[in-house]
């Protein structure tokens, strides 16, 4: 197939179907977004624990905020 070949309007009107906005995978980007949050905080809680830290002094060096 060449590229000369391709029916550039219907390439356009294709495009324009395509809305953004109402796409599911909006959904799961958020979800990992989150989930990679929640992730680097257990890390961060048990490297803390792992210290020998108590909470209060994390707070206190700013490690929790």
């Amino acid at each position: 197939m060449s590229i000369n070949s391709i029916d550039h309007d219907e390439m356009s009107t294709i495009t324009h179907k395509w809305d953004h906005d109402n796409m599911p995978d909006d959904v799961q980007p958020t979800k990992q977004v989150k989930c990679a949050e929640a992730r680097r905080r257990i890390e961060m809680l048990k490297e803390i624990r792992e210290s020998g830290l108590t909470m209060e002094e994390a707070r206190e060096l700013g490690l929790i905020h």
